[in-house]
């Protein structure tokens, strides 16, 4: 497969990142065709030798950190709610933040990858990220719902996201006390894990819930594979156990981010 068809392939991604990168597809696309441009003029500057999509966004990277540029929000009205909930807080991160953060939340490298993309060393971008997730906090502190039968789980999560800034309103531990605590709560995110104390589901508590009222949902299973088949509705969010703080601390800061409610198929 020919270089440039390779980069063709990542084009659409590129364009993602950008568009949310700058705050506009206006500013996005054309920062994308500035980087095609400046390819087809020095096209050794992509290591053939090295994975083609790292190469590509440690380019696109390079191209954007050295040149001024102020966000552009789309018109009011023309992106959906949660698209603009994100771009304002995008607007809020310093900018090397911003660019770590969504590398790892929307484009999903590593943080290796996102070290070799941003040329900083691998604690520089868990510095960075930190920095992303705790400007999202200082905007998003929630109320949170912990849907957890394990005890000292439910203490360790508990821990977590108080450190965080956000206030626990309770644990359940079956579908019954998950349902009636929401319903008394109306929590601004939930952490359900999968399988409950009474042998019943925590999507299943999850989808209930969601059927009365939005709200962010992220699930902690130690079967990823169980759920991430690709054959059937799949949550936005996921934590795998055994989890990290560090883990759950970036994946809250995802969900609420985002602000789009995850469902799971049960």
């Amino acid at each position: 497969m020919g270089l440039s068809t390779q980069v063709a392939m990542y084009l659409p991604q590129l364009r993602r990142f950008s568009r949310a990168l700058t705050g506009s597809q206006q500013s996005g696309d054309a920062y994308v065709a500035a980087v095609l441009e400046a390819l087809i003029a020095e096209p050794t500057a992509l290591n053939p030798e090295s994975n083609i999509r790292v190469e590509l966004y440690r380019i696109f990277c390079k191209w954007w950190e050295s040149i001024s540029l102020n966000l552009q929000s789309a018109p009011a009205g023309s992106e959906p709610s949660w698209i603009a909930a994100a771009q304002k807080r995008l607007s809020g991160m310093p900018p090397l933040a911003r660019e770590a953060f969504l590398l790892m939340t929307v484009e999903g490298f590593s943080v290796d990858e996102i070290s070799t993309v941003l040329g900083r060393t691998v604690p520089d971008v868990q510095t960075l990220i930190e920095e992303a997730s705790s400007a999202i906090v200082e905007q998003v502190a929630t109320n949170v719902m912990i849907i957890e039968d394990e005890p000292i789980i439910a203490m360790d999560l508990r821990e977590i996201l108080e450190s965080l800034g956000h206030a626990v309103t309770g644990v359940a531990r079956t579908r019954r006390q998950a349902v009636e605590l929401a319903a008394q709560k109306k929590p601004g995110l939930i952490l359900a894990d999968i399988q409950l104390a009474d042998g019943s589901s925590g999507i299943d508590a999850a989808n209930q819930i969601l059927a009365d009222f939005e709200v962010p949902i992220i699930f902690i299973t130690a079967f990823p594979e169980r759920l991430l088949t690709g054959e059937r509705p799949e949550p936005a969010f996921l934590i795998t156990k055994p989890f990290t703080p560090d883990m759950v601390k970036a994946v809250v800061s995802q969900a609420l981010f985002f602000e789009t409610k995850a469902r799971a198929a049960a």
